[in-house]
């Protein structure tokens, strides 16, 4: 498309006032959504919510799909597509106001969170028929206590490891792993939202046909002001934020 002055446009840059690129390095977008929903939910954290659960988690009508991270800037999402297809969806968070605001205002079924001291028998009591699809963005103790609630023929979209991002150490995974999926035929697959670059234009019309009907609500965490960026990554990494963290350089 032909570029003119006032144009929005979205391009890979930094935090920073200015830059400069050339015409085909950056996509020219509509005005009609959010302008933070071009970084959000039709941006990198809406395109791996949506190829996570639909190219691995393959979901259908009345699965149990538990999420962890529920609240942050991919999972938040991931839930409210799972319901759009009639699953029962299940969130973790970690602090009493996030497992609330799951169920309040993102539509989750059920939400635990992994800092209770009894995690492992809420899970169980909030899957009570198992899960069918597990969209992992933590790893660790949260993807170790998911398996053992598996059920047959299951999935499970490896995303992330936010658990373990900020550790000087790395970190030990659950144990029984092997036998666990070859018993239970769990497929257990990581993947990057680049593998599915050929399908982004489809994938955000559709995401944005959810948005303009109200079966998706993004939400987005914003700072105001570039000198805010360091406090706003640190944290991110402190699971601070609930939705897609942006920061506003201007307006």
């Amino acid at each position: 498309d032909e570029l003119s002055v006032d144009d929005l446009v979205v391009c890979q840059s930094g935090w920073q006032d200015f830059s400069v690129h050339k015409h085909n390095q950056v996509q020219k977008v509509s005005d009609d959504i959010e302008p933070g929903h071009h970084l959000g939910a039709l941006g990198t954290n809406g395109l791996t919510a949506y190829f996570g659960l639909m190219k691995i988690g393959e979901p259908t009508a009345g699965d149990t799909v538990l999420v962890s991270a529920a609240a942050g800037s991919v999972g938040h999402m991931v839930g409210q597509m799972a319901k759009v297809y009639g699953c029962r969806t299940v969130g973790v968070s970690s602090s009493p106001e996030k497992c609330a605001l799951l169920t309040t205002r993102l539509g989750y079924d059920e939400s635990v969170s992994y800092l209770s001291p009894d995690f492992r028998a809420e899970l169980k009591n909030a899957c009570p028929d198992g899960i069918d699809i597990y969209f992992d963005n933590t790893g660790g103790d949260i993807l170790g206590a998911a398996l053992f609630r598996m059920n047959e023929q299951s999935r499970i979209a490896c995303c992330g490891v936010v658990s373990q991002y900020d550790t000087s150490t790395p970190a030990g995974g659950p144990k029984g792993i092997p036998g666990l999926l070859i018993n239970k035929r769990i497929r257990m697959q990581g993947f990057l939202v680049f593998d599915y670059l050929s399908e982004y234009e489809a994938a955000r019309k559709q995401i944005k046909a959810w948005i303009d009907s109200g079966e998706l609500n993004p939400l987005n965490d914003d700072f105001e002001g570039l000198e805010k960026a360091p406090a706003a990554f640190v944290d991110l990494l402190s699971g601070g934020n609930v939705g897609t963290r942006i920061v506003r350089v201007s307006n």
